[in-house]
């Protein structure tokens, strides 16, 4: 039987003999391990952990020698294939540089997800879906019933789909409490570094006028609370007085489409685990 190349992510209580165990579990699973990252955090008394491992047992061997380990510990765990395509539903508004990257770097093979299906809020971005081969629906969201139907079919889409992230690329709409909660640690935001002082429309213009010097973008988990969820990834560029206030959006349509981008390539490869209301991201 050919070798299978797997990731193993875990978290549990940290106590003595994890590493130990988890090596033995590898070992009688007739495996090798290509990559091993792992985090204890002081802060909550959890031991986090991401191994890649090659062997030659099926997913049911690999369970098996696991679950002393996993039952000894109460762990929390996942194993996946390396390099399989998570299935994604993208959400959009108008738009399009977000949608754009990460649907050119699906089709160029640098991003692991597939994409089933794009919704928007408005049907704009249908040419560009189109134009990487990927289906396209738009529903109107201008009022609270259409809003209700929206986040219905969203749901619908999910269980149709199986899926298993759920990005959105500077989709305008805040989600309702009941929608973050059956999404919760499987969907994925952009904003940009703006917030909170140039909030509403134009937030480039009111950033150029008043003089900014950086300019960045936050992806984070959705919560309830906007804008607010766990901090997946950040990235920022210096600028200085010269800009237009159109080059400094244009600037930060750039950091949060390599902001977005990173985040969902570290959600698919299983980079990201959970620790309260912060993320340890194995790079």
């Amino acid at each position: 039987m050919a070798a299978t190349h797997w990731i193993l992510t875990l978290v549990c209580e940290d106590r003595p003999g994890i590493v130990h165990a988890i090596s033995g579990a590898v070992v009688e699973a007739a495996g090798n391990i290509t990559e091993s990252q792992q985090f204890s955090s002081a802060d909550t008394g959890r031991f986090f952990m991401r191994l890649q491992v090659e062997s030659a047992v099926d997913r049911a061997g690999f369970e098996n020698a696991l679950a002393p380990v996993v039952e000894r510990y109460g762990m929390r765990w996942r194993l996946d294939e390396v390099g399989r395509r998570l299935r994604t539903l993208v959400l959009v508004s108008t738009a399009a540089h977000c949608l754009n990257d990460l649907l050119f770097r699906r089709r160029a093979g640098q991003l692991p997800i597939d994409v089933p299906l794009v919704l928007g809020n408005h049907p704009d971005l249908g040419e560009l879906a189109a134009f990487y081969d990927v289906p396209f629906a738009a529903h109107p969201v201008r009022d609270d019933a259409e809003k209700a139907a929206m986040e219905e079919r969203i749901l619908q889409v999910v269980a149709e789909h199986d899926i298993e992230l759920v990005v959105l690329a500077r989709y305008m709409q805040v989600l309702s409490p009941g929608l973050c909660a059956a999404l919760a640690g499987r969907a994925v935001n952009i904003h940009h570094s703006f917030l909170p002082g140039f909030a509403g429309a134009n937030p480039s213009r009111q950033a150029h006028a008043r003089g900014v010097k950086l300019i960045g973008a936050t992806a984070h988990f959705v919560t309830p609370d906007l804008d607010e969820g766990p901090i997946i990834e950040q990235n920022v560029v210096r600028v200085d007085h010269s800009p237009s206030w159109e080059q400094l959006r244009a600037i930060g349509q750039d950091e949060e489409s390599r902001t977005l981008t990173q985040a969902v390539r570290w959600f698919a490869e299983h980079r990201i685990l959970l620790d309260g209301d912060r993320t340890i991201i194995f790079r």
